[in-house]
């Protein structure tokens, strides 16, 4: 045993240089996005979104009004 190296890599290390590796290429900016700003004018902003009478809806309201 005395004569064997230090050459073997143990799992800890490993997945410990794994993770170093993994994190380092997160944080060069292959996921890093800049801000955009935003493109909605004030009227845009407030206008109503919801339609009461679009599918969805009267689904959502058929479906729930099913007897108990």
């Amino acid at each position: 045993m005395r004569g064997q190296s230090k050459a073997q890599v143990d799992r800890r290390d490993l997945l410990r240089a794994l993770g170093v590796g993994a994190s380092a290429a997160v944080t060069s900016g292959t996921l890093v996005a800049e801000a955009q700003a935003d493109s909605e004018s004030n009227d845009e902003k407030r206008k109503a979104r919801y339609n009461a009478n679009s599918a969805d809806v009267k689904a959502f309201y058929r479906v729930n009004n099913y007897p108990k």
